[in-house]
């Protein structure tokens, strides 16, 4: 299964009865592993989880910490870039050069870096 058809299937499972905006992100690590989160909104919004945020806890749960691709599909005009809580749990785990696939459900696709989504980030170098 390819990143694309993982984050569009685990975009299906996004649970948004607020927004109605399903999001599905798939990530696959130096190891060749895929794994796959949606959105998950809450009543109180602040509380929702984004599907990035759910890809990348799935990948630490498995044992790795590590990005090598990442692909974030959604239901919108546009490609949607990640919010930038997101953009930093990215930034935690993959290098600068890590490509970020941003795609519409209709196929229309950008492609960006970790770097190029959060030039300047904040990372362990200033601790």
């Amino acid at each position: 299964m390819s990143l694309k058809e993982a984050a569009l299937k685990v975009r299906e499972n996004a649970y948004a009865p607020y927004s109605n905006f399903k999001v599905g992100a798939a990530v696959r690590t130096p190891s060749g592993a895929m794994f796959a989160g949606c959105n998950v909104e809450n009543v109180a919004y602040p509380e929702g989880t984004c599907a990035e945020a759910g890809a990348i806890a799935a990948m630490v749960a498995a044992g790795e910490n590590k990005l090598a691709e990442v692909y974030v599909v959604a239901s919108s005009p546009q490609p949607v870039p990640p919010c930038g809580g997101c953009r930093q749990k990215l930034a935690e785990f993959g290098d600068k050069d890590v490509v970020v696939t941003m795609a519409t459900v209709d196929g229309v696709e950008t492609r960006t870096t970790i770097g190029e989504l959060l030039p300047g980030a904040f990372n362990a170098s200033f601790m």
